[in-house]
């Protein structure tokens, strides 16, 4: 049984998207009452999975400066780009969760950009800030899916920590789809930390040439 209250479906809206590359989706944006943490979380609905199949799912993490403002020192922007498109294809939904910076916040997450500057990378800037390396808890988004109907899911990401926590709550996830790569030279060393401290599935070698280069 999972281990947290129930939520519950708050208001459904159809939500047209447009991206600046020109990709176009229709969406169902949900919200809910009664999540854990207390915050205004949406899922993002995409398309219907075909009978019988299992919908792909993405738990995105907000990201002001790389969804909003195409920042390059992440993959965030490009990821959520990625995700609903992907999604749309094959029916799922995307979660939408208020935990910027790795839910340490906008401002503590700036500060440790300024750290990483000095050449920290982006795990022990928010450790020299004495912040968690990574505060985010994945119980919201629990509730949320069964909120949806959703039990069993394949799950569109590169970090096993949100597979771990999603079947700790009792989701069941099929399988660990990974998304895409989008290092560029800005991101590099932000996603070569990625593997080297939390296990992301993500080619070490070709960002180790990339940062080389």
């Amino acid at each position: 049984m999972p281990d947290f209250t129930a939520a519950a479906q708050r208001a459904r809206v159809r939500v047209p998207l447009h991206f600046p590359d020109g990709y176009r989706a229709d969406a169902e944006l949900v919200t809910f009452h009664g999540l854990a943490d207390g915050q205004e979380h949406v899922a993002v609905v995409l398309g219907a999975p075909a009978p019988g199949t299992t919908p792909l799912v993405r738990l995105h993490s907000e990201c002001l400066t790389g969804d909003v403002f195409g920042s390059a020192r992440c993959d965030c922007g490009p990821q959520l780009r990625e995700a609903v498109e992907r999604i749309a294809e094959r029916g799922g939904v995307l979660l939408y969760l208020r935990q910027e910076g790795r839910g340490i916040g906008l401002y503590n997450k700036l500060d440790a950009y300024a750290l990483q500057d000095q050449g920290l990378d982006t795990y022990a800037a928010n450790a020299a800030l004495g912040l968690p390396e990574d505060d985010r808890d994945y119980t919201a988004a629990a509730q949320m899916l069964t909120a949806l109907g959703i039990g069993e899911l394949d799950l569109l990401s590169n970090n096993p920590d949100k597979a771990d926590q999603l079947r700790a709550l009792g989701i069941e996830v099929r399988d660990r789809v990974p998304t895409g790569v989008f290092a560029t030279p800005d991101n590099v060393r932000y996603l070569r930390a990625k593997v080297l401290q939390t296990q992301h599935t993500l080619p070490l070698g070709d960002l180790a040439a990339l940062d080389a280069g």
